[in-house]
């Protein structure tokens, strides 16, 4: 969108607010929800207006969690008492071996999404049948039951809808069914974010596996933060770096523009990067921003602008770059998306550490030599965690084969059990693992939403 279209658009806002809802029942393009409230989406400016208010909404939730995870937020918190417990069957759900689900959540408005998380027996059938489709590659069928579920009470079919979107890059239908689950439980509607680089795709399935250089930046974002970001911009074989932003609690210009050159280093050297927690950084550098005052750093600005070119967000992309134009009487930048897509996960707890990175697919004659290659990655870790934030699908056999190994790697010595966790798993995959009977050696972390 540019710069003239955007106030356009603003000018146009009024003429569309002033559109009355109509009663709408049995119109399919009525929005899901309490019947009392649907309305008609007759054109695309109703639909567009709808999204204006679910966005609204979602930055004023956004800026109340941030403030309270500031107080809030527990670097240990995959181990605290507030942990969700595992969406199962009511006959899996006593079952002993059970795998435990910690959502990432944090703060008070988080404990609501994890208290959802508890599927009753109602959906958990529905999720297991989707799940299994999912993972056998009959994603038409696993999509009509997931749809089926959503007019329930229980938000883990929309989550596994979202994902689903997500891998398969359907946009429009995820930003539908967005606005739908927003009027359904009163929420911030979740962003899009493909769960695949834009170059691979499902079918290609994201062939990169293997240990990721980590950069888990806490506390004040300052000039101290170029040597832990030294070590990702040193040459490596690894074509991914991962950054870890939930733990930063402020920031200084400084170290905006410390970051701010090493995340265009790394994007321009074709690295592909995975930003752990970046809307928690966003959320940090708002405040830093004043329209209008000239003598500011640019700095925050444009590690902002940065950050939502790398996450893909292109309208809040020219209503930032419109808003840095204004008060530093230059041109705005443009929205090029970079060669290699980055990818964003949700904000979660931080890990020390470099990873192993799933790919984003698993099936076929590969899931041999991966489980290999996890073999020696737990031989040079006491800890084993695998980053599954590109990891879009995996067939039944591939699922049950990791399942195997991870269960036999988390129990080799009896006397000091080793600990295994995937984390920032999509709901497709995560609800398949805990059919499968992960364990409890086996500690599943699915994304937030």
């Amino acid at each position: 969108m540019g710069f003239f279209s955007f106030l356009k658009k603003k000018s146009e806002a009024p003429a569309a607010a002033q559109a009355s809802p109509r009663p709408g029942a049995g119109n399919p393009s009525t929005v899901l929800g309490n019947p009392s409230t649907r309305m008609p989406l007759d054109t695309e400016a109703e639909r567009e207006r709808q999204r204006e208010i679910a966005r609204a909404t979602a930055a004023k939730i956004d800026e109340i969690e941030l403030e309270m995870a500031s107080d809030i937020f527990d670097d240990d918190a995959w181990g605290s008492p507030r942990r969700a417990p595992a969406v199962a069957s009511s006959a899996a759900s006593t079952a002993a071996g059970s795998a435990l689900v910690d959502l990432n959540t944090d703060g008070l408005l988080g404990l609501e999404s994890l208290l959802d998380a508890a599927a009753s027996p109602s959906s958990a059938p529905a999720a297991e049948e989707a799940a299994i489709l999912y993972a056998n590659g009959q994603l038409d069928a696993a999509e009509q039951a997931l749809r089926a579920s959503l007019a329930g009470s229980e938000r883990l079919p929309w989550w596994m809808l979202f994902d689903l979107y997500q891998a398969t890059g359907r946009e429009q239908d995820f930003e539908s069914i967005a606005i739908d689950y927003a009027s359904r439980f009163e929420t911030s509607p979740p962003a899009w974010q493909p769960l695949l680089p834009a170059h691979d795709g499902l079918a290609a399935g994201g062939a990169f596996s293997g240990v990721t250089p980590t950069a888990s930046l806490s506390g004040r974002l300052d000039a101290g933060a170029g040597a832990q970001l030294a070590r990702l911009l040193a040459p490596s074989p690894a074509a991914v770096v991962r950054l870890e932003f939930s733990a930063i609690a402020g920031a200084t210009p400084e170290g905006c523009s410390v970051l701010l050159d090493a995340l265009q280093t790394l994007r321009r050297g074709g690295r592909e990067l995975v930003l752990a927690g970046a809307d928690h950084l966003v959320g940090v550098l708002r405040p830093m921003l004043a329209i209008g005052e000239r003598n500011a750093s640019q700095a925050p600005w444009l590690l902002l602008l940065e950050l939502l070119l790398l996450m893909h967000r292109e309208k809040d992309f020219e209503e930032t770059a419109m808003d840095y134009c204004v008060t530093f009487e230059v041109s705005p930048p443009s929205f090029e998306p970079p060669l290699r897509s980055a990818l964003s996960v949700g904000t979660g707890p931080a890990l020390e550490g470099d990873r192993f990175l799933l790919p984003g697919m698993i099936g076929g004659d590969g899931v041999g030599a991966l489980l290999g290659a996890i073999d020696t990655y737990a031989g040079q870790h006491a800890a084993l965690v695998l980053d599954c934030s590109r990891l879009a699908r995996i067939d039944y056999g591939a699922a049950a084969a990791l399942v195997s190994r991870l269960r036999l790697l988390a129990g080799a010595s009896p006397d000091s059990p080793r600990k295994v966790e995937l984390r920032d798993l999509n709901h497709l995959v995560a609800a398949l693992l805990r059919l499968l009977d992960a364990g409890e050696q086996v500690r599943l972390y699915a994304h937030k939403y």
